[in-house]
């Protein structure tokens, strides 16, 4: 069927169909269609939205993404005619059914996922298959390879490259900060391609975007890190298992993290950068990701059984996850905690104290370290100032300001002190809460915008003593937190009262 483009400013991989043309064409929305500019030979398939009044009969609505294919000019004649499902829906569906994916049907779906051949709808059902369904270890090994095929990778000549993880899931976990300098200071090489915050507070990217640019190609960051032996970077900008990106995209309105899934995520962004030596931080609590100790030694099993299928070590970190890392959260804040540990303060302790525990790790692994000493090893590297001066090379070749100082970063302007209902002790600290009240507050969008802990889990505080404050760049948004923090209740002090049930009787 001949149809006249009109091209629309919309960036989708998209068309937009007059309801009768659909039909008469044989597509709903959802559908797909291919789409024939002959004067170019160029053929591209698109998914179909439909319309009865924007997209007159007779006309088809080109979205940007679908005509940069396309090269079409507004008004041009194309033919448009039903296009072939995909044969990967046939392996979701296998998928729904419960069955196990082989190699190629996995590589199949991550084409797809890749070459944006499957619409959000159709990777939400894979993503909610392989939730449902869990994957076995094979499967989980072709998911992280096919990630890593269809995309690019990095390829360093000397070796050991270093690389770490955490899996999530508690504020203030800003170790990626001092691991990565410590790390480089000790003569080691590691890439580290980051995330930006979905659910948190700050993801490692967006706290590094506070002191330089963290977008680079592959090629970027393996000459950076050639250079001055690391590079902090955010992963989606690199082409580096591209598929992970989509995949977490359309995680995050459910909330969830398929143990598959989450594996293959981790595993892949390590293979692909080129990693022989990989510590994982498993953070374990009862309001962490992971609740329980034995869960967290499982998981550590797996990151280890999938890293010898793939020829890298791997070594897991059962780590303290009832409570935040540091007392900052949000990206000022956390950076410029992390910046005065750098410049030689030891507080706050469980920063520094978490930092060098798996920094030590690290050395130990390569061989930087014997048994035993490796986190004081790393404390040496912190303390004698060579970590500082390492990141600040990392900070300038990033293209940051290497002469920035901790007091240089500053807070939001608008702030509001939550001082303790009662005298008594820190008796809980909910992770989720504090992350949705420092969200709320603006983070990690606004950078100013997070929660400073006054008191911690254990500390003795006396009524009407700070406990935390709430920092957020606009007015607004912190009413909003305030008004958040009376119904979350982010910490508790013993003896206060969380709520009064009054008697339904009434006096007559």
């Amino acid at each position: 069927m001949r149809l006249i483009a009109k091209l629309i400013d919309i960036g989708t991989r998209e068309v937009m169909l007059n309801i009768e043309d659909s039909r008469n064409i044989g597509v709903l929305a959802g559908d797909r269609v291919q789409i024939l500019n002959e004067a170019r030979g160029v053929s591209v398939a698109a998914f179909v939205d439909t319309t009865t009044t924007i997209i007159p009969k007779g006309s088809i609505g080109v979205y940007r993404i679908t005509n940069e294919r396309m090269g079409l000019a507004d008004g041009e004649s194309v033919e448009v005619r039903i296009a072939e499902r995909p044969v990967s829906l046939r392996h979701i569906r296998k998928k729904m059914d419960g069955e196990p994916l082989t190699k190629d049907e996995t590589y199949e779906i991550i084409r797809g996922v890749v070459n944006e051949d499957l619409s959000p709808a159709e990777l939400t059902a894979y993503i909610t298959a392989c939730y449902i369904n869990d994957m076995n270890m094979d499967e989980i090994e072709h998911l992280t390879r096919a990630m890593v095929d269809t995309g690019e990778r990095l390829t360093f000549h000397t070796h050991p490259i270093v690389d770490k993880h955490s899996i999530g899931g508690v504020p203030g976990n800003k170790i990626s900060l001092l691991v990565v300098p410590i790390i480089a200071a000790s003569g080691l090489k590691i890439p580290k391609t980051s995330s930006r915050a979905i659910t948190g507070a700050g993801g490692t990217a967006d706290l590094m975007e506070v002191l330089a640019p963290v977008e680079f190609s592959a090629t970027d960051v393996q000459q950076m890190t050639l250079k001055v032996g690391g590079a902090i970077v955010w992963g989606g900008a690199t082409n580096i298992a591209p598929a992970d990106d989509k995949i977490i995209l359309q995680e995050y309105p459910f909330r969830i993290d398929a143990r598959g899934q989450m594996l293959a995520s981790v595993m892949a962004k390590k293979f692909a950068v080129g990693a022989d030596l990989v510590v994982i931080d498993i953070p374990v609590g009862a309001r962490a990701k992971v609740t329980t100790v034995q869960e967290g030694r499982k998981l550590a099993r797996d990151f280890i059984e999938i890293g010898d299928r793939l020829h890298i070590q791997v070594e897991c970190a059962l780590t303290y996850g009832d409570s935040p890392v540091g007392r900052a959260i949000g990206p000022n804040l956390e950076v410029r905690e992390a910046l005065r540990i750098l410049d030689g303060s030891e507080s706050p302790g469980s920063l520094m104290q978490k930092s060098v525990a798996i920094a030590g790790m690290a050395l130990e692994m390569s061989g930087k370290a014997a048994r035993g000493v490796g986190a004081q090893v790393a404390q040496d590297i912190l303390k004698r100032g060579d970590a500082g001066k390492k990141f600040r090379q990392i900070i300038e070749i990033q293209g940051g300001d290497p002469d920035i100082r901790a007091d240089d970063i500053l807070p939001g302007s608008h702030e509001f002190v939550v001082n303790a209902p009662a005298t008594g002790y820190v008796i809980e600290m909910n992770n989720q809460s504090l992350i949705s009240l420092a969200r709320t507050a603006g983070a990690p969008h606004d950078r100013g915008a997070g929660i400073l802990l006054h008191a911690k889990k254990g500390s003795r505080v006396e009524k009407g003593q700070p406990i935390f404050t709430i920092y957020a760049d606009r007015s607004w948004r912190l009413q909003r937190a305030i008004e958040e923090g009376r119904k979350l209740m982010p910490v508790l002090v013993e003896g206060m009262l969380l709520d009064r049930v009054p008697h339904e009787s009434r006096w007559e």
